[in-house]
């Protein structure tokens, strides 16, 4: 992706990475100042894009906007957290400018909440799911070892680029270590064993706040008894939820599946806070009784 150079193309580029910021804003100036008033400039933790007029000034706005940045994640719920702060700059000797002039900053802080998502496995079903839940805000984080797939698969979907990361790894297990906190996974990959070695890691992180991995009620059952075997209690077990997705949309086409599993990412985007185990108990309520209505049928 082309790096932003203006501020507005920054803020978009932002917006769609789920990254927080600051939007600086020269207001009513005084005197001889580098920029006028209505300028504008960027700041991320790392990097600024524009500029309102460069020496000390800008360097000293930067810092205070990166440290209001810092004091708003601090106090920032699961939700977004916008704050807004006004302060004036004299341009005198005592701020290292000669200009003579005196401005007011605005600085508009945005701490933004976007959930990272890490899949493993870019199989049939991963491929028809991506570009349903890239429009969600999401972060997402796709895993496999085999790079031919992701190279099939990015010719027709030149667009998914602005949440969306390809990951290449020999060791996708080593990668469970490296998510963000609270962080989701989508265990889908071609091999069970990794599926199990994943579910392992991921289960071995009490912070991973859903944990999902497709498969049949065997396998599912399988796996509760080997987790059983490895010596997790049943608390920890009951936080992996599979079979993964909506299981009242019917089908096993990848399709069919990738809308299920898609639904049911979306629920728990709207529940926010609500306990996975709790859902999990309303999610194979639901199951059960679709069960009945189908065998009364």
């Amino acid at each position: 992706m082309i790096k932003p150079r203006t501020w507005f193309d920054a803020l978009h580029h932002c917006q769609q990475q789920g990254e927080s910021y600051v939007l600086v804003t020269l207001l009513a100036t005084a005197g001889s100042t580098p920029r006028d008033g209505g300028t504008k400039m960027l700041v991320c933790a790392d990097e600024t894009f524009d500029t309102i007029g460069g020496g000390n000034l800008e360097h000293i706005v930067t810092q205070r906007a990166r440290g209001l940045l810092v004091e708003s994640q601090n106090h920032q719920a699961r939700s977004e957290h916008n704050t807004q702060h006004l302060e004036h700059f004299p341009l005198s000797s005592k701020l290292g400018q000669c200009c003579g002039g005196a401005t007011n900053v605005l600085f508009e802080v945005f701490v933004a909440h976007c959930q990272q998502l890490a899949i493993y496995g870019a199989g049939h079903v991963a491929q028809a799911l991506v570009p349903i839940i890239a429009q969600l805000p999401l972060q997402i984080l796709w895993i496999d070892e085999r790079e031919t797939l992701f190279q099939d698969f990015k010719p027709h979907h030149p667009s998914l680029s602005s949440n969306l990361k390809y990951w290449v790894s020999d060791d996708p297990v080593a990668s469970v270590n490296q998510l963000k906190p609270q962080a989701w996974m989508l265990v889908m990959t071609h091999n069970h064993q990794l599926d199990f070695d994943l579910v392992t890691a991921g289960l071995a992180r009490p912070d991973i706040a859903y944990l999902g991995m497709i498969g049949s009620d065997t396998k599912a059952r399988r796996f509760t008894t080997r987790l059983g075997h490895r010596g997790l209690n049943q608390l920890d077990i009951n936080r992996l939820i599979s079979p993964v997705g909506e299981l009242s949309i019917p089908g096993k086409e990848p399709i069919n599946v990738a809308v299920s599993i898609a639904a049911q990412l979306m629920q728990r985007l709207d529940s926010g806070k609500q306990d996975p185990i709790e859902q999990k108990a309303k999610w194979q309520y639901n199951r059960q009784l679709i069960s009945t209505l189908e065998t009364n049928k």
